[in-house]
């Protein structure tokens, strides 16, 4: 019950809601205020999905908004005079006509006598005042349910609603608004039915973002949408379960709606949900998130909602949206189930107003009733037809239905099936409509399609929904057909929209609908792709690093936009610095980018569009040099699989770009913080090897020498980079380790010699070389075949095989002498032999800074020592090189001689440990080097767990034994030295004092060369210290070290041996390259004699001043054809290796069995129809084969009477001829829908709303619109309306009097009142409408009684490309017609109109015309063709007046006719508001309906398109 109403002041507050005073609070959060609430056009997404709160939180700030906003801003209704009613409550007690009871109402209200007795009247016994009703509501009883609530008066704007939605509710503005209908008491649905319903309906919610929209009680059609959005919510995580249900109600309706009252807000308000004793109110429905309750002062009285709710959709499908780059008007659609007159109104609404409805069959009534006459043509829908429907659905409310509600359902049924392009019935198990969610798109996509827009927008529309819905599915059925042809560029905006957004199928679809990358990205877009980074991507962290970075660096204010020359500084740390910029950056005298920001990048047909970036930047647009390698850059480093991959299979480049990606994800997966994201992007890296190794595999099967020159040609397009160094800078060993890799290595070791020549040839030939002049060692090259050929000695002595073991010769040697110099000949005065080792190690160290400054590339210095210190034997050549110059250095002063041994002495120790290096080249060896380096990392940190224990126990026990040892070096030993030791078996003797000798220690610790002896008695002089302890601790330390921490250590070992053996032939391939480039690189003479070619480097690099070049056989530069011929062999190829693992996938067990129950499912489908649905098509052919007999027999019977006619007769009877079963169904076809005929009524005529006016006509079914045909029922209103900017008009109260001054079907002074149709009747001094009734009489908005004769012309000319030549769609030829649109109106119409009397040419025709081309328009009417002359449907048509036109094709057949250029040069606009175009000619183009008609004639008159 509703208490009195009082002003609560905010102190009062905790005793009108003490259990609301107050509420959780969370961190706060500042609202708008309400002067922004005028400014709701454009919705703020961003904003409102920050505001989102799970649960539903309201913190004490947002309290304090809502207190004050929601008072001030929305409104209730209360009656203010108590009138009492006839009709008394469920209780029998006296009640207003609002029908509340006396103490429900205000204490003024009640207070007689002077209202008592009065009639009572909502607008002035109604007032509003500030909604007392609004906050949180929470479902007592049933878990955490909650949602929000307000109470609003019916009078509220929709903005002032929507406002509180998206800003203060924090809900983001729909994608799609569903506003389902229905049943509001409940009803039955078939099972399967229920849960397609359910599944399909949230199934859109969730993919699109809808918001659906209900009545919200708990019961009918809001219980099923309720109970479909609980069981979703139920089986999804919680951030995939938020569907906004929005449910509508009248206030005067909720059952126990007193908890909710609370004039500072219910936070929450505690709701019962209570079936049992809500009588003939409703209970709200739990399943609901938001709850708007609309108030019209009144109880009980449903209903009341739907305007507020219908003009509520209207406004939010009149709002932008903003998604995934796309802007697009908010679409709704209606879903109807079951229902009763209410819903066949709401219904009608909605298709009068153009919004799509769904009716799903087999819910029952309306729903079925539409369902069932959805197929047949509109004159087969009769009175009859809808009775027998109605007695059929509606069982027990049949007998309520009267013969004028018969009339008006029939009339509403008619027009809502004569609109089919609004109409989607949703059948069980029809092919291609499985799921209501695919439904309710087709049904938009379907309306949006029959649309009239003009040209390209009306598809661009369809797209953008497509895209923003993310439902690629619906785009290839609905969007891609042969109904429109789609150019390249008219997919720009929307590819890019598809590439933010990251919807890879509909990359991939555009890609297919002939998107030409090397187009669509140009430097611009590319710069604003980057822009749209998610802001979580670490690439988009990194460019904003490099930004701060610039900013700082220019000392400037403002962060710097990203431009490519960004994006090429961080890509070049990812592909490493031996890769150069991929985007140079511009020069100052460079015309400035592009920029666009990206608020104002809108994919909408009102603002500025992405097109628009293309058309500004057409002509002057810098197209990069490799588009699709831009565009996979770009998904990759996002980490986008789908999308990446989708482009991968354009590249041309295709094994570099898979070898770059591969590098550049596992560079981010190193700085990625993500633990799941780093994995993926790892896998991804993986499967990018793994796609480089496929093709190449294919290239090296096909042609080995062409699969080989891949891998050292240049590639432009990734920094100039090779695909071998790609696969080395990425470490990708599976690839180097692959057997045409290999296959390269080996013949660049070998150089130009053959492969199969033995080891111990070349060794033979080294120290012999004259054996080069006989056939033991054959060479690849034919001009080296000829054994005296002089440059045998050259090719065979600049092999790296034969440098390498040159070299190793020569390093023995150097070892040998070294060793000697040090055992044998180290003398105070250096020998012959020491400064041969010194000139040696000069030559050493030369070559160490050849290989420092060695820089064919171009790199530079520090590139070039950070590439050369990676390298680990590097560093030990280093190491050993400083250690033999400081040895050198002490060796050569006196003092310090023999020190300088001991450093050269280890000087010896490095230079044999840079013998492994040599070993790599060993396939038996060169992986057991790889194993050592990978234990020596164990044994580092093993060490630290081996120090702990080694420490502790080394300084316990030196505490327990030993007092005060002051000498740091036998603290060492003490500590560390022999605790060490101890692991190895040296136990000390002293430690248990069982082997105690005091003679082999000093007492007092002053020898130098004794320890300091334990803790003795000072007696017998022996040990003290607690024995049992210190052998206990040495027990414990041997156990946790000797078995231990040393087994974990050999597990190590184990465990990396076996990791490494089981690939260590991938590892030995991958580090022999190596080995491989150092030797193919070096000089060929071993050192010392390798001088001789430093110093020839010298003088070519010093004196001739000639750059370093590198050898074509590890990186080529080709020929722009060859390069061309090899990319497309490699393309075709990796064509062949993407088919193939297609082929592979579907062979895949997993992936038939997931093919098998797909079809099983579909088979299932088929099975669960109806006999009568199985059986259709058969029903159909034999209705289509039926049809051509009754044509046989007719064509039969006119041969058989032309006989009889010719004196050919016979005494029998003819037989009968055919069935007329064909000749009733031949309107229908093969799918069940009606031949699209002409109406042979007046339609538009007959609208029950007459325009202009709020005049309701009376209405007319298709079969009642002949005058012959009985209707007694037939009792039109009367409307005749004043125009009083025109003199000539009928009279407006028409009397008898002044109807029989009219003088019908001739000339009534200047008035035309003759028909085109001959005589019309005359009643009761009224003409009445040659084409039948209209449900209104007088004249309506018409200027007089009978005929209003009007002129249109129909000016046509050719629509032509910019050549001249004529545009052809369909074979046809292509017109333009001449349009405008005036003031007040927002459709394009005919320049034509009603003639006034006397007057030649329309009003409206004058308007666009200047006054000196009139007459010469007079005569291009005179020699144009006349296409209609007649009666016009014109919605303002009435029984008594109606239009009759004129209309005259005007076609221009020659572009440079004189009379079409006069035209266009006085045409004009004698209004600001006036638009005049020439539009092409189709159907769908945005007129009247009836001009429409005649444009249809115009078109078959010329030929046209149409």
């Amino acid at each position: 019950m509703r208490g009195r109403h009082t002003k609560v002041l905010p102190s009062e507050l905790n005793k009108v809601c003490p259990e609301r005073g107050d509420g959780p609070a969370t961190h706060p959060r500042e609202m708008s205020d309400f002067e922004v609430v005028p400014n709701l056009q454009q919705s703020s997404s961003s904003v409102s999905r920050s505001r989102r709160k799970a649960h539903f939180p309201t913190g004490s700030n947002e309290k304090e908004n809502l207190i004050s906003w929601i008072p001030e801003n929305i409104r209730k209704k209360e009656c203010t005079y108590f009138v009492e009613s006839s009709q008394t409550s469920d209780s029998g007690r006296v009640v207003c006509e609002c029908g509340y009871l006396r103490e429900q109402h205000l204490e003024d209200a009640a207070k007689p006598p002077i209202f008592l007795g009065k009639e009572w009247d909502p607008s002035r016994h109604i007032q509003e005042m500030p909604t007392d009703a609004f906050g949180d509501i929470h479902f007592t009883g049933l878990g955490q349910k909650m949602g929000k609530y307000v109470r609003v008066s019916s009078d509220t704007p929709p903005r002032v609603i929507y406002h509180l939605m998206t800003q203060h509710w924090g809900l983001d503005a729909p994608n799609l608004l569903i506003s389902v209908t229905g049943g509001a008491k409940n009803f039955i649905m078939k099972p399967r039915l229920k849960n397609i319903f359910r599944q399909g309906l949230v199934k859109v919610a969730q993919t699109t973002g809808a918001w659906i929209i209900t009545g919200g009680s708990h019961t009918g059609v809001m219980k099923q949408v309720g109970e479909a959005v609980r069981d979703f919510i139920l089986s999804c995580s919680h951030k995939e379960g938020e569907i906004v249900t929005i449910g509508i109600a009248t206030w005067g309706t909720v059952y126990n709606r007193e908890s909710l009252v609370c004039p500072m807000g219910g936070f929450p308000a505690e709701y019962v949900l209570d079936e049992e004793n809500q009588g003939s109110l409703s209970c709200l429905d739990n399943n609901h998130s938001h709850f708007i309750l609309v108030d019209n002062g009144t109880h009980g009285k449903y209903g009341v909602e739907i305007p507020l709710r219908t003009r509520l959709e209207k406004f939010i499908s009149e709002q932008t949206k903003v998604k995934g780059g796309v802007a697009i008007k908010i679409p709704i659609v209606c879903v109807v189930l079951e229902g009763g007159p209410g819903t066949l109104d709401t219904i009608y609404n909605a298709i009068t107003n153009g919004t799509p409805c769904v009716i799903v069959e087999g819910s029952g009534r309306v729903a079925d009733v539409i369902a069932q006459v959805a197929s047949l043509p509109v004159p087969k829908i009769t009175i009859a037809l809808i009775q027998k429907k109605l007695s059929m659905y509606f069982h027990d409310t049949y007998e309520l239905f009267t013969e004028d509600k018969l009339v008006e359902w029939t009339k509403k049924i008619q027009d809502i099936v004569r609109s089919r392009q609004l109409l989607t019935i949703f059948r069980e198990g029809k092919y291609g409509q499985q799921d209501v969610d695919v439904a309710i798109l087709q049904a938009l996509f379907k309306a949006s399609r029959n649309q009239d827009h003009f040209g390209h927008e009306n598809w661009d529309h369809q797209l953008r929904l497509a895209v923003a819905w993310n439902r690629v599915d619906i785009a290839r059925s609905e969007i891609f057909t042969d109904d429109h042809e789609w150019k390249s560029t008219d997919l720009h905006p929307v590819m890019a929209a598809a590439l933010i957004s990251n919807k890879p199928e509909f990359v991939k679809l555009f890609l297919e609908q002939g998107v030409r990358l090397k187009e669509f990205v140009t430097w611009d877009t590319l710069v604003y792709l980057y822009d749209n980074m998610a802001p979580s991507c670490l690439f988009h962290s990194k460019l904003q690093k490099v930004l701060l970075e610039e900013r700082e660096h220019t000392a400037s204010s403002k962060m710097p936009r990203i431009q490519l020359h960004h994006v090429s500084q961080v890509l070049r740390e990812l592909l490493g610095r031996s890769t150069q910029p991929l985007y140079p950056k511009p020069k100052q005298t460079e015309r400035p980018r592009l920029s666009i920001p990206i608020p104002h990048i809108k994919l909408n047909v009102q603002g500025s569009s992405l097109r628009s970036l293309y058309k500004r930047s057409a002509g002057r647009a810098t197209f990069t040099m490799d588009p699709v390698r831009d565009l996979l850059i770009w998904a990759v480093v996002q980490n986008r699989k789908e999308l990446a991959d989708i482009i991968w299979a354009q590249s041309q480049d295709c094994t570099a770009a898979a070898l770059a990606c591969s590098k550049i994800l596992k560079e981010l997966a190193k700085e990625e913080e993500d633990t799941d994201t780093t994995e993926d992007m790892l896998t991804l890296a993986e499967q990018y090897e793994q796609k480089a190794i496929g093709v190449f595999t294919d290239c090296y099967r096909k042609d080995e020498e062409r699969a080989q020159k891949l891998l050292t040609r240049v590639s432009e397009a990734w920094g100039k980079a090779t695909c071998l160094q790609l696969a080395l800078e990425a470490k990708n060993m599976n690839f180097v380790s692959h057997g045409g890799v290999q296959a390269f290595l080996t013949k660049v070791w070998w150089g130009k010699m053959c492969v199969d020549n033995g080891i111990w040839r070349v060794i033979a030939c080294m120290l012999f070389f004259p054996l080069l002049y006989t056939s033991l060692i054959t060479f690849r090259e034919k001009r080296l075949q000829p054994v005296g050929c002089l440059t045998r000695f050259r090719a065979f002595f600049t092999a790296p095989v034969v440098i390498f073991h040159m070299n190793i010769l020569s390093y023995f040697t150097f070892l040998l002498l070294f060793a000697y110099v040090l055992m044998v000949d180290f003398q105070p005065l250096p020998s012959w032999r020491e400064y041969l080792i010194y000139f040696w190690l000069f030559s050493l160290v030369c070559e160490e800074t050849r290989q420092l400054v060695y820089d064919p590339d171009g790199f530079g210095l520090a590139k070039m020592a950070s590439l050369y210190f990676k390298d680990f034997w590097n560093k030990l050549d280093i190491c050993a090189i400083l250690v033999f110059i400081t040895g050198l250095t002490c060796r050569l002063i006196p003092s310090t001689l023999y020190p300088g041994r001991i450093i050269l002495s280890l000087a010896f120790i490095i230079f044999c440990l840079r013998l492994m290096h040599i070993f790599t080249v060993s396939k038996t060896l060169g992986p057991k080097i790889i194993i050592v380096k990978r234990m020596m990392k164990d044994v580092f940190f093993f060490l630290f767990l081996l120090a702990v224990w080694v420490v502790s126990f080394g300084v316990a026990k030196q505490a327990i034994l030993i007092h005060n040892e002051e000498r740091v070096e036998w603290l060492f030993r003490g500590v560390v030295y022999h605790s060490y030791l101890t692991i190895f078996g040296q136990i000390p003797s002293y430690i248990d004092g069982v082997n105690f000798n005091i003679d082999q220690c000093s007492p007092n610790g002053t020898d130098p060369y004794k320890p300091k002896c334990p803790e003795t008695n000072e007696d017998n002089k022996k040990p003290i210290f607690p024995e049992w302890l210190t052998v206990i601790l040495l027990c414990l330390y041997l156990l946790f070290t000797n078995i231990l921490l040393l087994n974990l250590l050999i597990a190590m070992f184990n465990y990396t041996f076996q990791q490494v053996q089981e690939h260590t032939d991938q590892i030995w391939k991958f580090q022999r390259h190596d080995l491989i480039e150092e030797y193919h690189s070096r000089p060929p003479a071993p050192p010392p004699f390798i001088l001789l070619n430093h110093l020839q480097i010298l003088v070519r690099r010093g004196l001739l001043r000639r750059p370093a070049t590198r050898h074509k056989q590890l990186k080529e530069k080709l020929e722009k054809n060859e390069e061309a011929a090899l990319l497309s062999w490699e393309m075709y190829l990796k064509e062949n290796y993407l088919q193939h693992q297609q082929c592979q996938e579907k062979q895949n067990t997993e992936q038939k069995i997931r093919d098998i129950a797909q079809r099983v499912d579909v088979l299932a489908e088929l099975l669960d129809l109806d006999r009568v649905k199985r059986t259709g098509l058969v029903e159909q052919r034999l209705v289509s084969l039926e049809d051509q007999v009754h044509q046989s027999a007719l064509a039969l019977r006119w041969i058989m009477q032309a006989l009889q006619d010719s004196g050919f007769s016979s005494s029998q009877e003819v037989p009968p001829l055919g069935s007329t079963k064909a000749s009733e169904m031949k309107k229908v076809d093969l799918e069940g829908k009606p031949e699209e005929s002409q109406p042979s009524h007046h339609v538009l005529a007959r609208n029950l709303l007459y325009p202009g006016s709020h005049t309701l006509r009376f209405p007319v079914p298709e079969e009642k619109v002949p005058w012959e045909v009985d209707f007694p029922l037939y009792d039109p209103p009367a409307y005749s309306a004043d125009h009083k900017d025109t003199a000539v008009q009928d009279p407006f109260s028409p009397s008898l009097e002044s109807l029989l001054k009219i003088n019908y079907n001739t000339m009534d002074g200047l008035i035309n009142r003759q028909s085109f149709h001959g005589l019309y009747r005359v009643q009761d001094g009224l003409p009445l409408n040659p084409m039948g009734r209209t449900g209104l009489r007088g004249r309506g908005r018409l200027h007089c009684f009978g005929p209003n004769h009007a002129l249109h012309p129909v000016v046509t000319r050719w629509r032509r490309n910019l050549d001249g030549s004529i545009i052809r769609k369909s074979l046809k030829k292509m017109l333009e017609v001449l349009v405008a649109q005036y003031p007040l109106s927002d459709v394009w119409a005919l320049p034509g109109g009603s003639l006034e009397p006397g007057e030649m040419l329309p009003l409206k025709l004058k308007w666009i015309l200047r006054r000196e081309f009139w007459p010469q328009f007079q005569n291009l009417l005179k020699q144009g063709t006349e296409v209609h002359k007649g009666y016009l449907d014109d919605p303002r048509n009435t029984d008594n007046a109606w239009v009759e036109t004129v209309a005259v094709s005007v076609h221009f057949h020659n572009q440079n006719d004189v009379e079409l250029k006069r035209l266009n040069s006085f045409l004009q606009g004698c209004d600001p508001e006036l638009s005049i175009r020439w539009q092409v000619l189709d159907k769908r183009i945005p007129l009247h309906a009836n001009h429409k008609e005649l444009l249809h004639k115009v078109s078959a008159l010329l030929g046209a398109y149409y």
